[in-house]
């Protein structure tokens, strides 16, 4: 993926909107620039869920099986900068944030729906294409994962999905003889709201400005 070229949709022309206003062609020019940034790009190693990041966040990996175009109404759609876009602003949102990676992964799909309808693209049939190429934690075709590879991500996802099934269960009825279901009801509710907060850079800074404030 040419990281260093301006889309060709995107011309360097005055706009005649102000720069605040919410258009395809802004967001076409603010994709080019995330994507300019990336340190470092590889596309030679098994990813699950298709991409991630490194654990210092200067390298984004994109699975070496995916495509890199994705065949639209008679165009060929450059697809690594839209997943680009993506790692890039859900490793911000938990590093400089704090968030958790479940609350980061949903704001950083939005950005990445909102590029790819801004590229004339319908997000049903990008969406459609990607989960062909998926690959879970536990896929025997992960035999060449990087060293670096950050794992918050997959280990946040698979802790809070079990616990939100053993709260499924629960609210079904479905509790060890001698537990209260209520009680381990709100257990496991307290649990999760743990495991959702990330030990992250920015979730330590936040913690020490709290720290000062008192």
């Amino acid at each position: 993926m040419p990281l260093d070229l301006c889309h060709p949709t995107a011309p360097h022309k005055k706009l005649r909107l102000p720069e605040w206003y919410v258009s395809s062609l802004m967001m076409d020019r603010a994709l080019d620039a995330i994507c300019r940034r990336v340190k470092k790009f590889d596309r030679k190693h098994d990813i699950p869920y298709l991409a991630g990041y490194g654990l210092d966040g200067k390298t984004i990996y994109i699975d070496r099986h995916m495509p890199k175009f994705f065949k639209w109404r008679g165009r060929m759609v450059d697809t690594d900068r839209f997943l680009v876009l993506h790692e890039e602003v859900e490793k911000t949102l938990i590093d400089q944030l704090g968030l958790h990676y479940l609350h980061a992964h949903q704001i950083a799909t939005r950005a990445e729906e909102a590029a790819v309808r801004a590229a004339g693209i319908e997000w049903r049939a990008y969406d459609r294409f990607m989960q062909k190429y998926v690959k879970t934690i536990g896929d025997e075709r992960l035999t060449k994962v990087p060293k670096d590879l950050d794992l918050k991500p997959y280990r946040d996802e698979q802790d809070d999905d079990l616990l939100n099934r053993m709260l499924d269960s629960v609210d079904a009825g479905k509790a060890p003889k001698g537990i209260h279901v209520r009680d381990l009801a709100e257990a496991i509710k307290e649990l999760r709201k743990k495991v959702r907060r990330h030990d992250t850079p920015g979730s330590h800074r936040a913690a020490a400005v709290k720290r000062k404030t008192k």
